[in-house]
């Protein structure tokens, strides 16, 4: 991702003799998203990727890094994080917790077809109900708590209309949240960001969903809402593909069936999915952190799905 924190293989040289992986051959920044530090490292045992993480501490990065261990135990396809000699998953690096992973095989698919959509909705299914017997438990740290925080840090950058609609939509979210059917919904891990660059394609074989360090316990039904808010749309206008979401609704059915009370509330987790990156978006637009090769994305294209959202009810989950 965004390089935050400079290291090269002189290093990493030395600090990755505690891990069974041979000396480090190469090292390459990636230049991607904005929340870590990301390497593709080569080692004399295969290839990886070093994170280095620029916001959560060592006190919350096992809740991430067990659930990859636990997921990929249980056949979900996920980076495997490697322990060092003392079965650490995350050590120090310049001061910084970092960890290693497994790098896995393909690349992302960046014009996802219905194969492409049924495939991830099949696999976001498979890790639903693979997560349930996972011990620890952290809160979805960018949920409505963190969107009460954000609200007002972005508020005074907006234009009238543009508040108008935040204060209306956290009005609204509000007032899901504390609802008798939101307490019932199915809940357990979640990825919480599983675009198209989180996933991993060969052909139109899955390969793998990675970057899991937005996940955290929240709804299943706002992690599939995030999803399709990102695979089964028209960029340009942020409008819902039918066929895709059909695609991706129905091959997670088909593993872990939708309740009645997600049904009636799919309308609202797509709006909050769509809330969630618009407002994430502007704070990293109006409240920018330092690093190389960090670009801000486009807040206006959550604005826009999420106006879609409100405006138009979506393909139902299921009759």
């Amino acid at each position: 991702m965004a390089v935050f924190t400079s290291v090269t293989l002189e290093d990493v040289d030395q600090w990755i003799k505690q891990f069974p992986l041979g000396r480090a051959l190469a090292l390459k920044g990636i230049a991607s998203g904005i929340e870590n530090t990301n390497y593709f490292l080569t080692t004399e045992h295969g290839e990886y990727v070093l994170t280095i993480f620029e916001n959560l501490n060592f006190e919350q990065l096992p809740f991430y890094l067990e659930l990859m261990r636990h997921l990929a135990a249980r056949g979900v396809l996920v980076p495997a994080p490697v322990p060092n000699a003392q079965g650490q998953l995350c050590v120090a690096l310049h001061g910084k917790p970092a960890a290693i992973v497994s790098k896995l095989e393909g690349s992302s698919q960046m014009e996802p077809q219905p194969v492409h959509c049924a495939a991830v909705g099949a696999m976001l299914a498979k890790m639903h109900l693979a997560g349930r017997d996972f011990p620890l438990h952290q809160p979805n740290l960018r949920g409505l708590g963190w969107w009460h925080h954000a609200a007002p840090a972005v508020m005074p950058h907006l234009s009238p209309a543009e508040a108008d609609l935040l204060r209306a939509e956290m009005h609204f979210q509000d007032a899901w949240a504390g609802s008798d059917t939101y307490k019932r919904l199915q809940q357990g891990p979640v990825h919480a960001d599983l675009f198209r660059n989180n996933v991993m394609f060969d052909g139109e074989r899955l390969t793998g969903f990675f970057d899991f360090y937005f996940a955290g316990c929240d709804t299943w039904l706002f992690d599939v809402a995030v999803t399709v808010n990102d695979w089964c749309i028209d960029l340009a206008t942020g409008k819902l593909d039918e066929a895709r979401v059909r695609a991706m609704l129905d091959a997670y059915h088909a593993v872990r069936p939708f309740t009645e009370d997600e049904k009636h509330t799919w309308q609202c987790a797509l709006r909050a999915g769509a809330l969630r990156f618009w407002l994430s978006r502007l704070y990293d637009l109006h409240k920018p952190r330092e690093a190389e090769l960090l670009t801000p994305h486009d807040p206006t294209h959550f604005e826009r799905i999420l106006r879609e959202r409100i405006a138009v009810h979506p393909p139902v989950l299921f009759a």
